[in-house]
């Protein structure tokens, strides 16, 4: 069976798509009724991968119309796909070429695609991204208020306790959403059995991690983003550096390895053995991160609550 691929680029206001042996871009708007219409199109094509790039939350919609379908679907990161139109002689950039790349960038690399989700896994995902943009609102406020005036403060505060309201009817839901679900509550648990990890980081990996436990350790790795890449030339060893990879998941992985290189006596001990060799801390602390998630993989691939003996 031959391959076909799409590649879409995502805009605010439209969806330029390109389709693998024909030169002719089709657009579509995006709004409910243009993504309807577009994921009919692309069932009736016979599509076999859809390819987008991650376009700061305009391609939720559409990745969550073409999931319904049961169609196959790749995000992938757009430095990759430019590195790709680089890589083709391509410097010229617009949407209607951007599409083409992205479709052949598909049929060359072959990204995996993503696992299907449930409507309950996109709720479960809207109401943790949801929550995460509250606290930064609310952090931002609790910083004005040290500079604003009486008259000020008095608003800063008003809207300060309705932040924090929302954000404890959002930790609400989503805990009653994990409850509800057996294997959500037996993965959240699982996790939460680590020092280090907290209620937050735990519905985070349920909610935007359903590939934790399926996946080897290079692989998870690389997916989160905390597989360190080697920069070396002949005689010259560069620095490693982590790209890419999944923010959310990167960002309360980080804060948890933070806690764990206090209160977890597994991760606690191999940071201070890597500052002792001379290892920046930054790159002792990613080391953790990736040292933690490589942990909680083997945990959940293997049904084990946590145990420092094994880890």
């Amino acid at each position: 069976m031959t391959e076909r691929v799409a590649g879409i680029d995502v805009g605010k206001e439209k969806l330029d798509v390109g389709l693998i042996g024909e030169k002719k871009v089709r657009v579509w708007s995006n709004d409910e009724a243009g993504r309807v219409e577009l994921s009919d199109w692309i069932v009736a094509q016979g599509v076999t991968l859809v390819v987008m790039e991650a376009s700061g939350g305009y391609e939720a919609a559409l990745l969550s119309e073409l999931e319904e379908r049961g169609q196959a679907v790749a995000l992938v990161n757009p430095t990759r796909v430019r590195a790709f139109a680089k890589a083709e002689g391509i410097l010229a950039k617009t949407d209607k070429i951007d599409a083409g790349v992205i479709a052949r960038f598909g049929a060359t690399m072959k990204p995996e695609a993503r696992p299907r989700r449930t409507e309950s896994q996109v709720r479960l995902n809207e109401d943790i991204t949801r929550r995460r943009q509250l606290v930064l609102m609310l952090t931002a406020e609790k910083n004005r208020l040290h500079t604003a005036s009486p008259e000020t403060k008095v608003q800063i505060g008003r809207h300060i306790s309705w932040l924090q309201a929302e954000i404890e009817t959002l930790e609400q839901q989503i805990s009653q959403a994990i409850k509800d679900n057996p294997i959500w509550t037996e993965t959240a648990n699982r996790v939460e059995s680590v020092p280090g990890i907290g209620f937050v980081t735990a519905a985070t990996l349920v909610a935007d991690l359903p590939e934790l436990g399926q996946l080897n350790r290079q692989k998870i790795a690389a997916l989160v983003g905390v597989a360190p890449f080697n920069r070396d030339s002949g005689k010259q060893r560069g620095q490693r550096r982590i790209f890419g990879g999944r923010t959310s998941v990167r960002s309360v992985l980080y804060m948890a390895a933070l806690s764990a290189t206090r209160h977890n006596p597994v991760i606690k001990e191999f940071y201070h053995r890597l500052l002792e060799k001379g290892k920046h801390k930054k790159v002792a602390l990613t080391a953790c991160m990736r040292k933690l998630l490589v942990i909680l993989n083997t945990m959940v691939k293997t049904g084990q609550d946590w145990n420092p003996s094994k880890a």
